[in-house]
């Protein structure tokens, strides 16, 4: 297997986060009752016609200039014929012969070091339903609520040669996505998905071999078990003397492997002719620049600022801007508060043992800046310890509990008096008179205990550094 290597490209499917479908008023919002998302219109009822949403081409455009690549100013759409179920009118439409993007690349780090993905083209297209298969009633049922929804499908090159590399691309084309705002990429919803196309050849071979396709894949970890599971099993066909077929594989990740769908078709068999209902679109140099004007800061800039502004070490930086609402979150929290380097301590820790700890997502964080401000601002002013603190926030995390009012409810205002706080001292100390005994004796070890048990009276509610201080004076008045 060592003799050979993977060759792979992407199809990724993102859907954009248009209010409405791509050539017609109906909701995009995910979810709602089977088939109450459709109207005449995205059903291919006859009669109908389509009229091109212009968020979609916007959108578009943008993704295009994030990539690098050449917009195409005069552009059209095509109809892409085929039967399937999930499309009532039979046929799809799509751009083959003038894509709106072209020509571009994105650039991911790899082991070796940085290496640029091309991106072949961009285009436009429209969504297709869903098939729903019920075993229990041996019957397939279609949700037609997705038929319309704006789509850009971006093909790579098949520049990538591991899993590895696949996942830096994915990654790092998610990230620009969010980050310009046109889709919300939640895999788990289908608005970001793959399709990849692998083959394998000996090492040094400059033709391909056979590609197959998997489709609609929407998990990374998916992908990675998919990619290795159809490598091997494409290496081991050709060394046994077999050859492979190019054709459309399922990939089933509960039993962790893939089964032939259909033959793979090639443009011809889609019997591809212009959409006759869509004029063709000329884009303006004009409009182009007003949409890269508009172009929002990306991760690289942001991570650049954050280390310059902010003072925020390299590594801070990299985490903070691995999703664009933890980089929103960070920004609004320093804002409010002005404690760049505070937040980051919260968010890089405790925010990240929280997401680990429930398996969330970080653009799924519901934790608002306003709170996380107020306490941080808890802690400056010296009315709560960083133990209440952190107890007070994991309650901010997972219940978005006011924080000034649980700490009220909860009495955990910091002890601030002095004499409440000699007088927990002095109870540690009569009951712990040995270890008392034993510090006097040399055994310094102890003064760590006494200071455990002082906190342990004041139930967490003291300046540490304060406590510390008066154990000591009072061991201080022991030995005179």
């Amino acid at each position: 297997m060592k003799s050979y290597e993977t060759v792979i490209g992407l199809e990724v499917h993102v859907e954009l986060a248009t209010k409405t479908k791509i050539f017609c008023g109906c909701t995009t919002q995910f979810g709602g009752l089977p088939n109450t998302h459709c109207c005449p219109i995205c059903m291919g009822l006859p009669g109908t016609l389509p009229v091109l949403n212009k968020k979609v081409v916007e959108f578009a455009v943008a993704t295009g200039l994030a990539t690098n690549c050449k917009i195409t100013r005069h552009c059209k759409f095509d109809r892409k014929n085929y039967f399937y179920p999930d499309l009532p009118k039979a046929y799809q439409i799509s751009q083959l012969y003038y894509p709106i993007c072209r020509d571009g690349g994105i650039e991911i780090e790899t082991t070796a070091g940085k290496k640029v993905i091309g991106i072949h083209e961009i285009h436009m297209e429209e969504d297709a339903g869903k098939l729903i298969h019920d075993p229990l009633e041996n019957c397939t049922l279609v949700d037609y609520n997705r038929c319309g929804v704006p789509l850009i499908e971006i093909v790579s090159e098949p520049d990538m040669r591991s899993v590895d590399e696949v996942i830096a691309y994915l990654e790092k084309l998610r990230l620009i996505l969010q980050y310009l705002g046109v889709s919300d990429c939640k895999m788990q919803e289908g608005s970001f998905r793959a399709d990849i196309n692998l083959s394998v050849r000996k090492i040094g071979a400059e033709e391909f071999g056979t590609r197959t396709e998997m489709k609609n894949m929407n998990s990374f970890k998916a992908i990675a078990r998919a990619i290795e599971a159809e490598q091997k099993r494409q290496i081991e066909l050709v060394c046994c003397g077999g050859s492979v077929v190019q054709e459309t594989r399922r990939w089933d990740d509960g039993r962790n492997t893939s089964f032939a769908m259909r033959s793979k078709e090639d443009a011809k068999d889609y019997r591809y002719f212009p959409e006759p209902d869509l004029a063709a679109l000329e884009i303006s140099e004009e409009w182009i620049a007003e949409i890269k004007a508009r172009e929002p800061e990306l991760r690289e800039a942001k991570m650049l600022r954050y280390e310059k502004e902010y003072k925020i070490p390299e590594y801070d930086a990299k985490i903070l801007t691995s999703s664009k609402k933890m980089a929103d979150l960070f920004e609004e929290t320093v804002e409010i508060c002005g404690r760049p380097k505070e937040v980051s301590n919260w968010l890089m820790v405790e925010t990240m043992r929280l997401l680990r700890e429930t398996g969330m997502d970080a653009e799924e964080l519901l934790l608002k800046p306003e709170k996380l401000a107020v306490l941080i601002e808890l802690i400056d002013s010296g009315k709560i310890n960083r133990t209440v603190a952190k107890e007070v926030f994991e309650k901010i995390f997972r219940e978005d509990i006011d924080p000034e009012l649980y700490i009220k409810e909860k009495g955990l205002l910091m002890v601030q008096d002095d004499r409440l706080l000699k007088e927990a001292v002095e109870r540690v100390f009569e009951r712990n008179k040995q270890s008392v005994a034993d510090f006097l004796g040399g055994k310094e070890r102890v003064f760590g205990f006494l200071v455990g048990q002082t906190m342990k009276e004041l139930k967490g509610k003291a300046d540490p550094g304060k406590v510390n201080a008066l154990v000591k004076e009072a061991l201080q008045n022991h030995i005179r």
